[in-house]
């Protein structure tokens, strides 16, 4: 490669798009499950977060 950015890249359309951003999450979900123990404090903040979110809703 000489350095140079290439800008001819093809746009995807929308529909490949979120096809592809589904399939993100959902390996990420998979590899970040809840059985995988978290720090006490983010713990902590997960928690708070899930309270306040009940509390607008």
């Amino acid at each position: 490669m000489d350095g140079r950015i290439n800008n001819g890249f093809e746009r995807i359309d929308h529909k490949t798009c979120m096809s592809i951003c589904d399939a993100i999450g959902e390996r990420l979900q998979q590899n970040l499950r809840p059985d995988n123990e978290l720090p006490p404090r983010l713990r902590e903040l997960v928690d708070e977060l899930r309270r306040r979110d009940n509390e607008l809703h």
